[in-house]
Protein backbone atom coordinates (compact mmCIF):
# COMPACT_ATOMS: atom_id res chain seq x y z
CA UNK A 1 0.00 0.00 0.00
CA UNK A 2 1.25 3.51 -1.22
CA UNK A 3 1.93 5.67 1.46
CA UNK A 4 0.67 9.51 1.46
CA UNK A 5 1.45 12.03 3.46
CA UNK A 6 -1.27 15.03 3.44
CA UNK A 7 -0.93 18.33 5.34
CA UNK A 8 -3.93 20.68 5.31
CA UNK A 9 -5.00 22.98 7.49
CA UNK A 10 -8.96 23.26 6.94
CA UNK A 11 -10.11 19.84 9.06
CA UNK A 12 -12.81 19.19 7.00
CA UNK A 13 -10.99 19.33 3.62
CA UNK A 14 -8.32 17.20 5.15
CA UNK A 15 -10.25 14.49 6.33
CA UNK A 16 -12.26 14.32 3.35
CA UNK A 17 -9.76 14.02 1.27
CA UNK A 18 -7.95 11.18 4.10
CA UNK A 19 -10.99 9.20 3.97
CA UNK A 20 -11.07 9.31 0.15
CA UNK A 21 -7.94 8.42 -0.48
CA UNK A 22 -8.32 5.60 1.54
CA UNK A 23 -11.02 4.20 -0.07
CA UNK A 24 -11.14 4.93 -3.59
CA UNK A 25 -7.02 5.04 -3.68
CA UNK A 26 -6.77 2.03 -1.33
CA UNK A 27 -3.64 4.39 0.52
CA UNK A 28 -2.12 5.05 3.36
CA UNK A 29 -2.81 8.25 4.24
CA UNK A 30 -1.21 10.44 7.16
CA UNK A 31 -3.17 13.18 7.97
CA UNK A 32 -1.34 16.51 9.20
CA UNK A 33 -3.13 20.11 10.02
CA UNK A 34 -0.18 21.92 9.76
CA UNK A 35 3.57 22.45 7.55
CA UNK A 36 5.46 22.20 11.37
CA UNK A 37 3.60 18.83 11.85
CA UNK A 38 4.24 17.91 8.72
CA UNK A 39 7.81 18.02 8.37
CA UNK A 40 7.65 16.23 11.84
CA UNK A 41 6.08 13.27 10.26
CA UNK A 42 8.44 13.47 7.22
CA UNK A 43 10.97 12.80 9.06
CA UNK A 44 10.15 9.97 10.75
CA UNK A 45 8.46 7.55 8.08
CA UNK A 46 9.06 6.52 4.48
CA UNK A 47 6.21 8.13 2.03
CA UNK A 48 5.47 7.87 -1.57
CA UNK A 49 3.77 11.01 -2.21
CA UNK A 50 2.91 14.54 -0.54
CA UNK A 51 0.42 16.57 -0.40
CA UNK A 52 1.33 20.30 0.76
CA UNK A 53 -1.41 23.00 1.10
CA UNK A 54 0.28 26.36 0.30
CA UNK A 55 -1.61 28.18 2.86
CA UNK A 56 -0.92 27.01 6.31
CA UNK A 57 -0.02 28.58 9.91
CA UNK A 58 4.08 28.09 11.74
CA UNK A 59 4.96 27.10 8.56
CA UNK A 60 3.68 27.05 4.49
CA UNK A 61 3.96 24.99 2.03
CA UNK A 62 6.49 26.13 -0.25
CA UNK A 63 8.67 26.11 3.08
CA UNK A 64 7.68 23.00 3.95
CA UNK A 65 8.32 21.59 0.53
CA UNK A 66 11.62 23.10 0.20
CA UNK A 67 12.41 21.38 3.91
CA UNK A 68 11.19 18.31 2.12
CA UNK A 69 13.67 18.46 -0.92
CA UNK A 70 16.96 19.13 1.36
CA UNK A 71 16.00 15.29 2.66
CA UNK A 72 14.65 14.02 -0.22
CA UNK A 73 15.25 15.02 -4.04
CA UNK A 74 12.45 13.02 -5.54
CA UNK A 75 8.96 11.95 -3.91
CA UNK A 76 6.36 13.20 -5.80
CA UNK A 77 5.22 16.40 -4.43
CA UNK A 78 1.97 18.49 -5.03
CA UNK A 79 0.95 21.93 -4.40
CA UNK A 80 -2.52 23.00 -3.57
CA UNK A 81 -3.88 26.34 -2.88
CA UNK A 82 -6.82 28.70 -3.00
CA UNK A 83 -4.71 30.78 -5.54
CA UNK A 84 -4.25 30.40 -9.19
CA UNK A 85 -2.00 33.17 -9.83
CA UNK A 86 0.79 32.10 -11.78
CA UNK A 87 3.49 33.52 -9.87
CA UNK A 88 2.73 30.66 -7.14
CA UNK A 89 2.72 28.10 -9.67
CA UNK A 90 6.16 29.06 -11.14
CA UNK A 91 7.00 29.08 -7.11
CA UNK A 92 5.68 25.85 -6.40
CA UNK A 93 7.30 24.17 -9.80
CA UNK A 94 10.77 26.17 -8.76
CA UNK A 95 10.47 24.42 -5.57
CA UNK A 96 10.33 20.93 -6.74
CA UNK A 97 7.02 20.44 -6.69
CA UNK A 98 5.74 17.82 -9.41
CA UNK A 99 2.14 19.38 -9.68
CA UNK A 100 -0.21 22.25 -8.84
CA UNK A 101 -3.82 22.03 -8.11
CA UNK A 102 -6.03 24.93 -7.48
CA UNK A 103 -8.98 24.89 -5.16
CA UNK A 104 -11.96 24.14 -5.28
CA UNK A 105 -10.46 21.01 -7.02
CA UNK A 106 -12.52 17.89 -7.78
CA UNK A 107 -11.23 15.33 -5.83
CA UNK A 108 -11.10 12.21 -8.69
CA UNK A 109 -8.75 14.82 -10.37
CA UNK A 110 -6.83 14.88 -7.43
CA UNK A 111 -6.56 10.96 -7.44
CA UNK A 112 -6.09 10.95 -11.18
CA UNK A 113 -2.63 13.08 -10.72
CA UNK A 114 -1.60 10.66 -7.84
CA UNK A 115 -1.38 7.60 -9.91
CA UNK A 116 0.02 9.35 -12.39
CA UNK A 117 2.80 10.77 -10.42
CA UNK A 118 3.34 7.44 -8.40
CA UNK A 119 3.33 5.43 -12.00
CA UNK A 120 6.30 8.19 -13.65
CA UNK A 121 7.59 7.79 -9.90
CA UNK A 122 7.72 3.96 -10.26
CA UNK A 123 9.52 3.96 -14.04
CA UNK A 124 12.09 5.99 -12.72
CA UNK A 125 12.82 4.40 -9.82
CA UNK A 126 13.23 1.37 -11.68
CA UNK A 127 15.64 2.71 -14.23
CA UNK A 128 17.37 3.95 -11.16
CA UNK A 129 17.85 0.81 -9.28
CA UNK A 130 18.58 -0.53 -13.65
CA UNK A 131 21.48 2.19 -13.70
CA UNK A 132 22.82 2.09 -10.05
CA UNK A 133 26.32 0.39 -10.23
CA UNK A 134 26.75 -2.21 -7.43
CA UNK A 135 30.43 -2.44 -8.09
CA UNK A 136 33.20 0.11 -6.62
CA UNK A 137 36.56 1.20 -6.57
CA UNK A 138 38.12 2.43 -3.53
CA UNK A 139 41.52 3.36 -4.15
CA UNK A 140 43.08 -0.12 -3.31
CA UNK A 141 39.40 -1.66 -2.45
CA UNK A 142 36.92 -3.30 -4.29
CA UNK A 143 34.05 -2.92 -3.00
CA UNK A 144 30.70 -5.34 -4.36
CA UNK A 145 27.33 -4.41 -3.14
CA UNK A 146 25.45 -7.63 -4.28
CA UNK A 147 27.86 -9.93 -2.53
CA UNK A 148 28.59 -7.60 0.70
CA UNK A 149 31.99 -8.27 0.16
CA UNK A 150 35.35 -5.54 0.41
CA UNK A 151 38.60 -7.10 -1.04
CA UNK A 152 41.96 -5.83 -1.18
CA UNK A 153 44.47 -8.11 -2.29
CA UNK A 154 43.67 -11.70 -0.93
CA UNK A 155 41.79 -9.88 2.30
CA UNK A 156 38.42 -10.14 2.21
CA UNK A 157 35.84 -8.54 4.62
CA UNK A 158 32.24 -9.88 4.55
CA UNK A 159 29.51 -6.70 5.36
CA UNK A 160 26.41 -7.21 7.02
CA UNK A 161 23.76 -5.83 5.08
CA UNK A 162 22.88 -2.40 6.49
CA UNK A 163 26.93 -2.31 6.46
CA UNK A 164 26.76 -2.70 2.77
CA UNK A 165 23.87 -0.49 2.36
CA UNK A 166 25.31 2.72 4.14
CA UNK A 167 28.64 2.04 2.85
CA UNK A 168 26.81 2.05 -1.05
CA UNK A 169 25.45 5.63 -0.40
CA UNK A 170 28.43 6.67 0.42
CA UNK A 171 30.24 5.42 -2.82
CA UNK A 172 26.85 6.85 -4.94
CA UNK A 173 27.96 10.30 -3.03
CA UNK A 174 31.56 9.90 -3.05
CA UNK A 175 33.42 13.73 -2.51
CA UNK A 176 29.71 15.00 -1.57
CA UNK A 177 27.86 15.24 1.63
CA UNK A 178 26.16 12.58 2.94
CA UNK A 179 23.46 13.43 5.18
CA UNK A 180 22.19 11.45 8.46
CA UNK A 181 18.78 12.53 8.00
CA UNK A 182 19.21 10.62 4.06
CA UNK A 183 21.29 7.77 5.17
CA UNK A 184 18.73 7.04 8.34
CA UNK A 185 15.36 7.54 5.75
CA UNK A 186 16.41 5.14 3.08
CA UNK A 187 18.34 2.28 5.22
CA UNK A 188 16.32 2.50 8.57
CA UNK A 189 12.90 4.14 7.26
CA UNK A 190 13.10 6.21 10.48
CA UNK A 191 15.63 9.07 11.64
CA UNK A 192 15.38 8.64 15.69
CA UNK A 193 17.79 8.62 18.24
CA UNK A 194 18.09 5.10 18.81
CA UNK A 195 18.73 4.64 14.94
CA UNK A 196 21.27 7.26 14.70
CA UNK A 197 23.33 5.55 17.48
CA UNK A 198 23.06 2.12 15.65
CA UNK A 199 24.37 3.60 11.96
CA UNK A 200 27.28 5.78 14.27
CA UNK A 201 28.36 1.93 15.15
CA UNK A 202 28.08 0.47 11.10
CA UNK A 203 30.27 3.68 10.47
CA UNK A 204 32.72 2.83 12.74
CA UNK A 205 33.28 -0.68 12.00
CA UNK A 206 32.95 0.44 7.66
CA UNK A 207 36.20 3.09 8.99
CA UNK A 208 38.01 -0.07 10.37
CA UNK A 209 37.31 -2.10 7.34
CA UNK A 210 39.29 0.88 5.30
CA UNK A 211 41.99 1.91 7.83
CA UNK A 212 44.41 0.02 5.36
CA UNK A 213 44.75 2.51 2.78
CA UNK A 214 45.28 6.13 3.57
CA UNK A 215 44.12 7.07 0.13
CA UNK A 216 40.20 6.51 1.53
CA UNK A 217 38.85 8.14 4.58
CA UNK A 218 35.33 8.92 5.38
CA UNK A 219 34.96 12.77 7.59
CA UNK A 220 32.67 13.89 9.34
CA UNK A 221 31.15 17.08 8.06
CA UNK A 222 29.50 18.62 11.31
CA UNK A 223 26.22 19.24 11.75
CA UNK A 224 25.55 17.68 8.40
CA UNK A 225 26.24 14.28 7.93
CA UNK A 226 29.58 12.24 5.80
CA UNK A 227 31.81 12.16 3.20
CA UNK A 228 33.49 9.46 1.50
CA UNK A 229 36.83 10.90 0.20
CA UNK A 230 39.24 8.86 -2.34
CA UNK A 231 42.85 11.13 -2.68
Amino acid sequence: MKKILLVEDDPNLGLLLQDYLQLKGKFDVTLCKDGEEGLRAFTKSLYDLVILDVMMPKKDGFTLGKDIRKVNASIPIIFATAKAMIEDKTQAFNLGGDDYITKPFRIEELLLRINALLKRAESAEKKTADDTPTQFKLSSYNFDYTSQLITRGDAIQKLSTKEAELLRLLCLKRNEVLTREEALLNIWHDDNYFNGRSMDVFLSKIRKYLKDDPAVEIINVHGRGYKLLIN
